[in-house]
Parts: C-alpha cells; structure tokens; sequence
C-alpha cells in the first residue's frame, strides 16, 4: 500500500524547482488565475478603446496610427529589449516576477486614465480654454496619453508573462498549459463579447476601471504566490551587447542571422498583416450597416466558442499533418473566404455569417500554427 502511495506522488522537475502533482496543480492554479485577468484585459482593451477613440471623432487615419501602428512600433523595439534584460537577470524573486510587478502599474494606471478620460477631456478644454480647443481634442489628447501609458505597461508584461511560464512549468506540462492557457483566453473573448460588448459604448468607464482592477489584483497575486528557482549565472556582456541598442542588435541578430527562420518571421509577418484591416476595422463596418453592438458581441462570441469547441481536433490535425501544412490550408480557404465576402458582406446577415466563417479560418490558422514555435 505504502509503494502504491509513493508511486503516485510523482515528482515534477524544472531548473532548481520540485513539485508534487498537488503542487503542479497549485501552479496552474495561481498561472491560470493571471492568464485569466491578463486575457480578460487583452480581449476588451481594443473594442472598448475603439469605440472610445470614435465617439471623440478621430478619424480612420487617426485610429489606425494610434490604435494599431503605435502599438505594432512599439511591439518591436521594446520587447527586444525587455527580453534581453530579463533574461540576463538575478534576484532573489528570479528574473521575471520583478519585472512583471514594475511593469503592471503601468497597466493599471492606463486602464484606469482611459475611464477618466471623458472628464480629463472637460478639464483639459477648460484650463486651456474652450474657445481655443473642442472637447473631442482634448478628449482625444487625454486618450492618447493613457493609450501611450497602456501600451508601454502591455508591451513589456505580454513579453515577460509566457516566459515566466516557461520557467516555471516542467517541459513535459508546458503544452497541457499552453492548451488551458488559449483555453482561458477564449472563454474571456466569449464572455465579454457576449456579455459586455452591448455596454461597450455606453459604460466604457465602468469597464475599464473594473479591467484595471482586475488586472492589478490578478498579475500582483499570481507575482506573490508563483515562485521563480536559482538560474545559472548570466553571461557578461560583451561590448556590442551593453545598453539598450546592444540589446536591440543582438536579439535581431540571434533572430535573423539564419536564412530560414528570416523566412518563418515573413511568412508569419504577411499572414498577421493580412487580418489587420479586418481586425481594425471590422467594428465600423458593422456600425456602418446598423448593426447593434449587442449583436456585434454576440456573433463574435460564437467564432470565440467554436474555436474553443474545436481548438483540441485543430491540435490533433497538426500534429498528425504537421502545423505548416495545415497553415496553408487554412489561409487558402481564408482568401477566398474574404474574396467572396468583399462582394457580398453588404447586409447585415451576410455580414454575419462572413465574419463567423471568416475568423473561424483564422481561429484555425492560430491554433493550427501553435505549436509550430517549439518545434523549431
């Protein structure tokens, strides 16, 4: 009974960490628990900061530079950086934890300036003058401010947030929590986008400020109870590798220095780019036929469902094909899908039912392109 007992107490290993089952459930646990607010915040910043940024008259140009090309600029020299130091660093909470809680503020206090901006727009206009600038301006000032703050804080988090789980995970658990981890983040797309998108535009105060919260108390508690082990001794860096520019040249030159993966990062860059029209401007366009954001919600959160439903079958059909076949299928039957779709997604059940089959095949290509990463 006793070597029975023993038996099923296995012990999970990573770097200087040893956990029991029970603890290995405990870590999903505390993992999870941040995936979830980190999700819930990923799922609802852009929809609601879109429909914000409108009701302030920004313009299409406008809403595109600020929404998606300021995110995307940043995206690219920052995460170099923040990678690079993380990685090299040593303390007594391990390397990422630290940054993690100087990072989230940054988040919290953007999410929480973006449901104060209607009144910070009045109380810009009154103290620079009514007569010299409009609400919507200073509004949209307000806005940009808080948006700029957002994206420094979600830049460098979402870059630290998956390699603290590398850490942390023993190797041969690190895909069943990738699959609870997307798990989460769809059933968070599905709940807002059916319960809370209808308030999108009436109660984006409430919304973020209650984002803000909850990301704070979520990433804080994860960062206190999620323990880091010892990590061997840093290399020193060399003379090219000091500073933030060194950082820089040297994750684009451990990234690009091999002609194939120059090739990967293209193939996957193109395929990104060929969705962000869609993602950016989708909303509008539903607007523009009079659809209701209630229903708006509502659709999307069907394309969020089945993907959930189906995410394990599109796993299992990239394993036995291999990611990079089954990609090419799924972005084949998504161009024709938006070929079609651009003639006729002119009512708003035709509407619908293209925005379902459409971001069911690019749920499919992320899921089916997953794992194609670790592989490499």
């Amino acid at each position: 009974m006793a070597k029975a007992k023993m038996k099923n107490n296995k012990i999970w290993n990573v770097g200087t960490l040893t956990y029991t089952t029970a603890g290995l459930v405990v870590l999903f646990g505390w993992l999870l628990w941040g995936d979830f607010a980190w999700s819930m915040k990923e799922r609802a910043v852009n929809l609601v900061a879109t429909l914000m940024a409108r009701s302030f008259g920004i313009s299409d140009f406008g809403h595109g530079l600020l929404i998606v090309g300021f995110t995307n600029l940043t995206n690219i020299f920052l995460q170099p950086i923040i990678s690079y130091r993380s990685d090299r660093y040593r303390s007594r909470m391990g390397r990422r934890i630290p940054y993690l809680l100087k990072t989230t503020p940054f988040v919290v206090i953007g999410l929480i300036g973006l449901s104060m901006t209607p009144s910070l727009g009045g109380w810009l206009q009154n103290v620079i003058g009514p007569d010299r600038i409009s609400y919507n301006m200073s509004a949209l000032i307000e806005f940009g401010v808080f948006w700029a703050i957002l994206d420094f804080g979600t830049t460098l988090t979402n870059a630290i947030f998956l390699a603290l789980a590398n850490d942390v995970i023993p190797s041969a658990m690190i895909g069943r929590f990738m699959g609870l981890f997307r798990a989460v983040s769809l059933l968070c797309a599905v709940a807002f986008n059916y319960f809370l998108m209808g308030y999108a535009e009436s109660h984006s105060k409430v919304i973020f400020a209650s984002l803000g919260i909850l990301y704070g108390v979520g990433l804080f508690l994860m960062c206190l109870k999620v323990k880091e082990g010892e990590y061997p001794p840093p290399e020193l860096p060399t003379e090219e590798t000091r500073g933030a520019v060194g950082a820089v040249k040297n994750y684009f030159f451990e990234c690009f220095s091999l002609p194939y993966y120059r090739w990967v990062l293209v193939a996957f860059v193109l395929c990104g780019l060929s969705v962000v029209p869609l993602n950016t401007y989708v909303i509008f366009y539903a607007q523009s036929l009079g659809m209701e954001m209630s229903s708006f919600g509502k659709v999307s959160a069907l394309v969020y469902a089945i993907a959930f439903i189906t995410s394990y079958t599109m796993g299992s059909l990239a394993d036995r094909f291999h990611p990079i076949r089954m990609g090419i299928i799924s972005v084949a039957a998504l161009s024709i899908i938006m070929l079609i779709g651009g003639f006729f997604a002119n009512s708003i059940k035709a509407f619908s039912v293209v925005f379902v089959v459409e971001n069911i095949a690019i749920m499919a290509f992320n899921t089916l392109m997953a794992s194609y990463g670790p592989r490499l």
